[in-house]
């Protein structure tokens, strides 16, 4: 799949428009980015249906752009765009708290072109010196260089699964000998990034798979090969091995390379104390007598314990209770029958709410609450209270004709949190509202007392139900910004605040490890996709696996209830 090399195209050709003061353009090669990012299809066989135009955000010219690429590598009017500036346009872009603005203004003021002459320039305090900037500016560019260099190599959980999915799909189209082919490694386990992707595949002649693995059309760098074990350089920067499998050691393998490798040392140390020896190969006895490997749940039963599910195999306690029979109940998708957090095209979405409501229901949901951008965040298309009255007429409308499908649309928004902690909409308002989700937008840079006072006031706020995306981070861009969790977790158990886990691939906050904190404090979770196009529905996966990730069961989430049991949770 060439999504996200395509995206990034996109991306690009709207930075260096921003650039250029060119108007409008820009942020339609963003919408059209976003959605082709998060498509469930290949675009490459979009395009070969002659159907680019169906994707939301797609016009004529930006399909032209995508078919060039496809059918040739590359894109004339980047390259045109490339020649006129001199600047690294990706590099400078991917550095937090650089818009066009400030890059050009570095460039015009120092001839900083590229993230190095911005790190030495910062770092000799020249940065500082220009208008606009300060000390502080100058800290915290040095600060978000070391943090995007400290994350390099590693790719949002949500671009490398379609990628290894891709691969996966493909081999077993072209190879119907194939009996069993999985992903391992940390995309297995869920986690939110990846530095790359182990395949294992069984099948009866495995010399032709390996043999195309290494061809295969979107190969730069065959690193290395063989007849157990090939590794590629893909053109979109992902690593991916293909390791070849016998089948009486399926389980053995597929546990062994899932990992982590704190839990496999934990399992080896297990083993050993039984006298028996644990391997990618199987489990053995002190004379070498096979004892399982097969399949996974075969070789943790002979431990004696409990299969363990991928997402908690951390070592973080889960063997101990796999012993016990005290393993939690995940969730799962079976579980989520609602959405509260989506965007349609009154605010910053790409669909209406007719076409988002489709799509929730098409992805196997109940309800959505249509929570679009208010007041301030103008450049979101912000709506002021005569919008939403305008909204919720047509949201009556809709639900007249949605509820003989057993579908409800809940009437909701997501409110700025401004710096004095108060919504940016009046509580006349809200209070119409079904649900609220209060958000930070901006003013990230304050320190940690003050953030956490701003969140601690709209938690204590009647109107506000939900917060969304608690620490502001963007993985791998942005940190997350200063705050006392511990102290927000309290008043969000006394006020009874639902926190959110954001699902889309950038955010996935709340992070695991704060998920599973909150619901050892008796904190409710929502698991919501922010949906702003009718593909991002699907992201609900990556948001699902941070939550299994933090040890999250049914109970601990609000999204298996029905519209029924919806309504009188937030009205009390």
């Amino acid at each position: 799949m060439k999504n996200t090399e395509v995206a990034k195209i996109l991306y690009e050709i709207a930075d260096i428009l921003e650039l250029q003061n060119v108007e409008f353009k820009p942020r339609a090669y963003r919408k059209a980015a976003q959605n082709i990012e998060s498509l469930g299809q290949d675009i490459e066989e979009i395009d070969r249906k002659g159907k680019l135009l169906d994707i939301p955000g797609v016009g004529k010219s930006i399909a032209e752009k995508i078919h060039e690429y496809l059918s040739t590598g590359k894109v004339k009017e980047l390259a045109h765009l490339r020649k006129e500036t001199p600047i690294k346009v990706e590099e400078l872009f991917s550095i937090e708290g650089l818009g066009p603005k400030r890059v050009k203004q570095l460039y015009e003021s120092l001839k900083i072109k590229n993230v190095s002459e911005l790190e030495k320039a910062a770092r000799s305090g020249k940065i500082r010196k220009l208008k606009g900037f300060g000390e502080r500016e100058e800290f915290n560019i040095i600060r978000a260089i070391e943090f995007s260099r400290s994350h390099q190599g590693r790719m949002l959980l949500g671009v490398a699964e379609p990628i290894a999915q891709g691969i996966v799909a493909d081999l077993k189209k072209r190879f119907l000998d194939i009996i069993s082919i999985i992903p391992a490694g940390s995309l297995r386990r869920g986690k939110e990034t990846v530095g790359d992707v182990d395949i294992l595949v069984t099948a009866t002649k495995s010399k032709p798979i390996m043999d195309y693995f290494t061809t295969m059309p979107d190969v730069k760098t065959v690193l290395a090969t063989g007849p157990k074990k090939s590794t590629i350089l893909l053109t979109n920067g992902l690593q991916a091995d293909l390791r070849i499998i016998e089948p009486q050691s399926w389980g053995a393998a597929l546990m062994y390379f899932t990992g982590s490798k704190n839990h496999n040392i934990a399992l080896r140390k297990l083993a050993i104390s039984k006298k028996w020896k644990l391997s990618e190969y199987g489990l053995f006895d002190a004379k070498g007598k096979s004892l399982a490997g097969k399949t996974e749940e075969g070789v943790y039963r002979k431990l004696g314990i409990r299969y363990i599910e991928p997402e908690l195999r951390e070592d973080a306690g889960e063997i101990e209770l796999a012993q016990s029979e005290n393993l939690p109940d995940l969730v799962t998708i079976k579980d989520i029958i609602g959405d509260f957090h989506c965007h349609s095209t009154w605010s910053d979405g790409t669909a209406s709410i007719g076409e988002m409501a489709k799509a929730a229901m098409d992805a196997g949901r109940k309800y959505i609450v249509m929570t679009d951008h208010t007041g301030v965040l103008k450049i979101a298309g912000g709506l002021e209270p005569k919008d939403f009255e305008k909204q919720w007429k047509e949201i009556d409308t809709l639900n007249r004709q949605s509820s003989k499908k057993g579908f409800t649309i809940f009437k909701g928004c997501e409110v700025n949190i401004m710096e004095d902690g108060k919504p940016d909409l009046p509580d006349a308002t809200l209070k119409k509202m079904d649900v609220v989700v209060g958000s930070i937008h901006h003013g990230f840079k304050n320190p940690s007392t003050t953030m956490t006072r701003r969140i601690r006031m709209a938690m204590e706020n009647p109107h506000i139900d939900i917060i969304g995306h608690l620490s502001g981070r963007i993985i791998n861009k942005r940190e997350p910004y200063a705050y006392d969790f511990d102290e927000l977790l309290d008043v969000a158990k006394s006020t009874e605040t639902v926190l959110e886990i954001n699902s889309f691939p950038d955010r996935l906050d709340l992070k695991d490890s704060d998920v599973r904190e909150a619901i050892k404090r008796g904190v409710t979770l929502s698991i919501d996709t922010d949906s702003h196009a009718v593909e991002h529905f699907l992201n609900i996966r990556y948001g699902l696996s941070t939550a299994r990730r933090g040890w999250v069961t049914r109970n601990d989430i609000i999204n298996w209830m029905s519209a029924e049991k919806v309504k009188d949770y937030f009205s009390k």
